[in-house]
């Protein structure tokens, strides 16, 4: 009996401060500033040497998603109360090691981008900070056909980074 009113009392309280909170925490871990209800976001221009045509638009399609769904934030174009703006900076694939034959084992595949972000509620939060995310692959496989595959886990790891800079605050 004791039990259970602990676990109802402790589920109450629960409920109550959750719906009380007017801003700033979610389970997720974002810290959004109180007053801030959006982000203005805008595809990243792609300047790297090599150019891979959808990674502009897919960086946009996820950094997006990841603020649609773990913030309470409206992602807009323009004039948000918070605003990323970046640049695709890098794009490579190079060798990273040697087999004892000394033929190209793995090759190192490598996306920068160089972002802005600013918050106009508090801008000691802003910055200015370009973020890498690579990977090894089998030098034996052909880039073309681990690519794609690449791209996606590259920009995963990219809009965490970005995310976790912007609004989580550990």
């Amino acid at each position: 009996m004791k039990s259970k009113w602990l676990a109802l009392s402790f589920g109450l309280l629960l409920a109550v401060l959750s719906s009380s909170c007017s801003g700033g925490y979610s389970f997720t871990g974002a810290s959004i500033p109180p007053g801030a209800k959006t982000l203005s976001l805008t595809a990243f221009p792609n300047f790297a040497t090599t150019i891979n045509p959808t990674l502009s638009q897919k960086m946009y399609e996820d950094l997006r998603s990841m603020f649609e769904s773990q913030t309470s934030l409206n992602v807009t174009n323009s004039d948000g109360d918070l605003q990323i703006t970046g640049e695709i900076t890098g794009y490579s694939t190079q060798a990273s090691a040697l087999s004892s034959t000394d033929n190209v084992a793995t090759n190192r595949f490598t996306i920068t981008v160089k972002v802005k972000f600013v918050n106009t509620l508090d801008p000691d939060a802003d910055f200015e900070q370009s973020f890498s995310r690579y990977r090894d692959y089998d030098a034996s496989r052909d880039f073309s056909m681990v690519e794609s595959g690449l791209v996606s886990e590259l920009v995963t790891e990219l809009c965490e980074d970005i995310f976790n800079k912007a609004v989580v605050n550990w």
